[in-house]
């Protein structure tokens, strides 16, 4: 999710604009659907050119940079697990109703974010009024033991997520709730329809050093392995300058 400071995008973060990520397997496979369906034999079947040692390849150097990934933002995650137990029921209608509401369960000690900020990075729980997590930064929602990924804001937030952020500090836990229309709307189904309100557990981490890099190079591990499961080549796909 960092490293090499990648132009992102198409390329590497084809997947990501929200908080409430949209998986990277189901957009993959939508691309996939779209090229292959453009390679399909006579005979009705499809061709994927999928090479099996180099998808291997892919998920041994994946796996590797997750390793990695996991073992630097230990102490993060042991900062950030307490809160789970924030991760409770909510009323739909007052969420919607209120605008964005926010609570600092721990305030940092860093910079403090304005804001249009985006230069910082996230680990994250998304939730619905049911409590039903959509998406988070665990290896596993339900029983987590470290942090599997982190959210580079840059990439393009929902409007209610850069709203609640406004003033917390770098270091700081905040859990924020977003009502659906500064969510997402009508435009696409979340939380079992659409004008759904969410909410957010996040902890606000500075987008320097190690970790910087770290987290490029595994959402660039990450995609890579991805891409190799359709057949589709990475490198050739297009990037925006």
């Amino acid at each position: 999710m960092q490293e090499k400071e990648l132009k992102t995008s198409l390329k590497q973060r084809i997947f990501i604009t929200v908080i409430a990520v949209v998986m990277l397997g189901s957009i993959i496979a939508s691309y996939a659907a779209i090229i292959l369906s453009g390679s399909k034999k006579d005979d009705g079947t499809t061709q994927a050119n999928i090479d099996p040692e180099k998808v291997a390849q892919y998920e041994e150097a994946y796996n590797k940079k997750l390793a990695e990934f996991k073992e630097a933002s230990k102490a993060d995650y042991d900062a950030f697990i307490s809160f789970k137990s924030e991760i409770k029921a909510f009323n739909e209608n007052s969420a919607n109703e209120n605008g964005v509401q926010t609570k600092d369960l721990k305030v940092g000690n860093g910079a403090v974010l304005a804001e249009d900020s985006s230069n910082y990075l996230a680990y994250y729980v998304g939730y619905c009024a049911d409590e039903s997590v959509f998406d988070s930064s665990f290896d596993d929602n339900d029983n987590p033991t470290s942090f599997a990924k982190i959210l580079d804001p840059s990439l393009g937030m929902i409007e209610g997520w850069n709203i609640g952020v406004e003033g917390m500090r770098i270091g700081g836990i905040r859990r924020i709730t977003v009502p659906g229309e500064l969510a997402y709307g009508d435009s696409m189904e979340i939380c079992g329809g659409t004008n759904k309100p969410l909410r957010f557990i996040v902890m606000a981490v500075a987008n320097d050093g190690p970790m910087k890099s770290l987290s490029a190079e595994l959402d660039e591990a990450y995609m890579r392995y991805q891409y190799a499961q359709y057949g589709i080549d990475y490198d050739a796909m297009p990037v925006d300058e």
